[in-house]
């Protein structure tokens, strides 16, 4: 007793496996295209930090080169000056060891990547 009207290779039934697969495959691309997305922001965001980062460590540099001759030529010594702009980035140093706790630092991290994670979801849950 066989059956002529097999449901599984109705024409109606290809076109939903079709339609289903194509929907699948879109967003599968979705996916890709989005995770694309976002490592190209991280990517040019870390090479504008680390340019910034960059370009005010030669400000830095130079500032404090400055300052150490403005000194050694106020204090009329060829030395005194960076002696008196090294103790400055020590008394720096100390302060940020001793006084600074990494939580005030890991706070501002997740403030600042919650904001712009979540900004940057633009899904619906």
């Amino acid at each position: 007793m066989a059956f002529d009207d097999d449901t599984s290779k109705t024409p109606r039934n290809d076109s939903l496996i079709g339609n289903l697969t194509g929907y699948l495959d879109t967003r599968i691309d979705l996916v890709r295209l989005e995770v694309q997305q976002k490592v190209s922001t991280i990517f040019v965001s870390t090479i504008h930090g680390v340019t910034l980062a960059l370009l005010g460590l030669l400000f830095l540099i130079f500032l404090s080169i400055f300052a150490g001759l403005a000194l050694n030529s106020a204090l009329e010594s060829s030395f005194l000056g960076f002696g008196i702009v090294a103790g400055i980035y020590l008394l720096m140093l100390i302060l940020v060891l001793v006084g600074v706790d990494k939580a005030a630092f890991q706070g501002l991290a997740n403030k600042m990547l919650k904001d712009t994670i979540y900004k940057s979801d633009k899904r619906q849950a």
